[in-house]
This record gives C-alpha cells, structure tokens and sequence, in this order.
C-alpha cells in the first residue's frame, strides 16, 4: 500500500495517528543525533549546528502536535508507542551504514572525513524523502480537517535540501552521482518502512 493511502486510515483513528506523529518525532530526532555524531568538535559549521538544532526541534514539534489529538498518547519512544517499530529505528542507522560502506569502498574515505560526508549524503537522502513525505501528510491533514499540521517542518526541510546540495558543491566536483548512489539506498528502505507501516495497519485492523 502506497503512503497517500495509508496516511488517511493512520489520521482517522486517534491512537494511530498519535503513534505516527510520535514515529515521525523519533526519526526526527535520530536524525538529529547522527548530526550531532559526526560534528569534529574544532571545525563544526554554522550550518551543521543550524541543522541539528532544526532537526531537533521538528521531533519536538511533531511530539508536541499529539496535544492536539489529545491526551499523553505516547509518553516514550517506546515500541508500543509506535508504528513499525523495528523498521523505523533500522531505516536511519541502516542508511548511515550502507552510505558508509559505499563511501569508504569507493572513495577510501576513514575517520572524521567519513563521518562528514556519510553525514552529507545521508542527510541529502533523507531531505528529498522529507520534500516529498510531509506535504502528502500534510494535504491528508487539510483533506481530514485535522488541527494537526506540519506546514512550518515543510519550510524548514526545503530550505535544508538546497544547504545540502550547496555543501556536497562543495564535497565532491562528482557530488550527483554519490547523491544518486544515497538516495537509491534511501529508496528501497522506505519501501520496506512503508510495507512495514501497512502491515502495521493490517494488523491493528
């Protein structure tokens, strides 16, 4: 089942959505962490800051909007508080690794320099999922009239995909072909969340 398909079903029933809102804010926040990782602690940019910050404050907006469903629906990132558990806590680190390992065979990059451009292509993959993910919740949530809504994340994102690109200018005079390699990898895992999401569903149904 394909995600604009899936996210009405989530948005209709309150524990659902409440979990995929929390799902959302931990994947957020795991981003936000593997920032933070592959910081040097000499050369950390603005921009690295900027976007940990950032990234840090979406997890906790997305955890704050389960206010407006109502009640304290999920109080942890506990497993039973959210959808695909398993999968959305693999689907990050899986990605860091499988980047890592392609830069590492290909380019011969160790250390810090690893750590910074795994960060690059990780975060550029991860940004062109967002650029496309949250405006589909978020004309869901206008279609269901929710009070939730994810139009300042959405901002925020499109503005961090152009800073990515402009650092992997940077990077790498061959910076779109190591984005494609990135994002390929980013693909097939979010086919196996969302698979992972719809059996979720199936499941709870």
């Amino acid at each position: 089942m394909e995600l604009n398909k899936i996210l009405p079903l989530i948005i209709a029933d309150k524990v659902l959505h409440a979990k995929w809102l929390n799902t959302l804010s931990l994947m957020e926040n795991t981003g936000a962490r593997k920032i933070s990782a592959s910081e040097d602690p000499l050369t950390v940019t603005y921009i690295i800051l900027k976007h940990a910050a950032e990234e840090h404050r979406h997890a906790f907006y997305l955890k704050k909007q389960i206010e407006k469903i109502g009640g304290e629906i999920c109080p942890t990132y506990a497993p039973e508080f959210l959808l695909a558990p398993a999968y959305s806590k693999f689907y990050l680190n899986q990605l860091d690794i499988q980047v890592s390992r392609y830069l590492k065979h290909t380019l011969g990059l160790v250390g810090k320099e690893l750590r910074f451009a795994a960060y690059l292509l990780v975060t550029y993959a991860i940004e062109v999922r967002a650029d496309e993910l949250y405006p589909v919740y978020q004309e869901a949530l206008e279609n269901a009239a929710s009070k939730v809504n994810v139009r300042s994340i959405i901002l925020e994102e499109e503005g961090h995909l152009e800073e990515m690109i402009s650092q992997l200018k940077k990077f790498s005079p061959h910076w779109e072909e190591h984005a494609k390699i990135a994002a390929d990898y980013e693909s097939h895992l979010f086919t196996d969340w969302v698979n992972a999401l719809s059996g979720d569903l199936l499941l709870l149904n």
